[in-house]
């Protein structure tokens, strides 16, 4: 928390917050544009804030794109307001929504849509377990569960109550790090429409010498390849915030959260 805090104290680094929220995925370029700082004060801003997990960053070809990511917001919410406040806040709930919601822009749909950070005090092995196996996935994934052979080009089906929901096709499967299949969403008639997006998952050990060295792993979703006027988007990106906490729950409390049941795409 206090990382977070030193991060908000700067004028300058809530603006770069703001610009992110107004358009996200900016590479450092479009950052400084019409900001009265050097490219060097602002690529130490961002620093700032991605070692605070309020940025969040993804390299696409050779450019760095920048994502506000906000489960700090989140988590500083839920620690001093959320329990107490909750109902009488409700405004503040719809904000906290606000800010968990990706903005596409029209001019760069090549860029990853959604990109989502959390840090969760578990292994990179039981992390990879929970994403993998239909006994975790049932536990933190609305009752569904996820089956596969785990060989990449084969289906990865998620079933829920005997039915297939969600079939996709596994894209990188390399344990414990990386995974990645396609989306394509079975749920209605106009999800069914689309063509399949993707997902992929990223695993960091936090362990070592390395500038995150701690107990636990970064988690980082990105989910991607949407096309124009996606309507599975809008879902997902409501969907996913709420599945990647219960895990994260799941995972250090051996607990999941007791929430209604959402759809996530």
């Amino acid at each position: 928390m206090d990382a977070v805090f030193k991060a908000l104290a700067d004028g300058s680094r809530r603006k770069l917050l703001d610009r992110l929220r107004k358009s996200n995925g900016q590479t450092l370029t479009e950052l400084c544009g019409n900001l009265a700082m050097t490219r060097q004060a602002v690529a130490k801003h961002l620093a700032l804030l991605e070692s605070a997990n309020l940025v969040a960053t993804v390299w696409r070809g050779r450019e760095k794109l920048h994502y506000l990511n906000p489960v700090p917001l989140h988590e500083v919410y839920e620690r001093w307001i959320g329990k107490y406040e909750r109902h009488r806040l409700s405004v503040l709930s719809g904000l906290k929504q606000d800010l968990e919601k990706p903005i596409i822009k029209k001019d760069t749909m090549d860029k990853p849509q959604f990109v989502y950070v959390t840090y969760i005090e578990t292994t990179p092995e039981k992390l990879w377990e929970a994403l993998t196996t239909a006994e975790f996935t049932r536990q933190y994934w609305f009752d569904s569960s996820i089956e596969s052979e785990w060989k990449v080009g084969e289906p990865v089906l998620f079933r829920r109550d005997g039915e297939i929901t969600d079939e996709q096709v596994l894209l990188k499967y390399e344990p414990p790090r990386l995974l990645s299949y396609t989306w394509h969403s079975l749920i209605n008639a106009e999800y069914r429409k689309e063509k399949p997006s993707r997902v992929t998952f990223e695993i960091e050990s936090l362990t070592g010498d390395g500038p995150l060295k701690g107990a636990g792993v970064r988690l980082t979703v990105t989910h991607d390849d949407f096309p124009p006027a996606s309507k599975v988007f809008p879902a997902i990106s409501k969907g996913w915030p709420v599945v990647l906490s219960n895990l994260k729950t799941l995972l250090e409390t051996s607990k999941p959260m007791n929430m209604a049941k959402e759809k996530c795409g």
